[in-house]
């Protein structure tokens, strides 16, 4: 069952265009990755999906509904949890009040993100902004998750991180992988990355110029669009 279908959006900054035909499919239960170089427009094709920088072009089709031209807010509801790039966490509230706000009736609760991120389940009183870059990751995917998404969207997860909070993020999406959870990831640590998805969708210049299983995307394609 498709749960997100982007089929060949064109997205605009003021009068520069960014996307010039981006498609994208993800099904019920699966890991998707958004792969490409810096600049190519992975995060620009998510801001798009959440409606943050609404498409010009194309249909974005979520659960069934044209999502096109709805607020941010709106999508979000619909059941797409976002994990922003820069993480964004509420610095003035504590860990509890940062899941506490966000919360909504499901089988994700501040009991199973404490059991996700033992760290989090540590530090509930401590104010977001004094935690460590890799506890405030853990935070926004728990803030995420905690609005029990039917799509988790997780732009950059582990950039900048300690390769050991890098190690703890990896697991919990193999985890919520193993659970069912449809995820769609953006990440530069190839092998992690590639290990964890189902199918893979490769951006270059706006475009989509590849789509496929892990296995297919061979190292001269690597090489062609996502090496340095």
């Amino acid at each position: 069952m498709t749960l997100l279908q982007v089929s060949a959006i064109e997205t605009f900054y003021g009068p520069s265009q960014a996307l010039f035909g981006v498609d994208l499919e993800v099904r019920k239960g699966e890991v998707v990755t958004l792969m490409g170089r810096n600049g190519m427009g992975k995060t620009t094709t998510i801001r798009s999906v959440c409606g943050m920088t609404q498409a010009r072009a194309g249909r974005i089709v979520f659960s069934g509904r044209e999502v096109v031209g709805l607020p941010s807010h709106r999508i979000a509801r619909l059941g797409i949890g976002l994990v922003p790039e820069g993480r964004r966490c509420f610095p003035n509230l504590t860990v509890r009040e940062n899941l506490v706000v966000s919360a909504r009736p499901g089988r994700w609760t501040l009991d199973a993100v404490r059991e996700l991120f033992p760290r989090l389940g540590e530090r509930m009183a401590q104010y977001a902004g004094t935690l460590s870059g890799g506890e405030q990751q853990m935070l926004a995917i728990g803030r995420a998750l905690i609005t029990n998404p039917s799509l988790l969207i997780l732009d950059e997860a582990t950039e900048g991180l300690a390769p050991i909070i890098r190690d703890d993020i990896w697991a919990a999406i193999r985890r919520l992988k193993r659970e069912g959870e449809a995820i769609l990831v953006v990440d530069k640590t190839m092998d992690e990355v590639l290990d964890v998805a189902d199918r893979c969708v490769v951006l270059e210049r706006g475009r989509t110029v590849w789509a496929g299983v892990p296995a297919e995307l061979t190292p001269d394609l690597q090489d062609r669009y996502l090496g340095v």
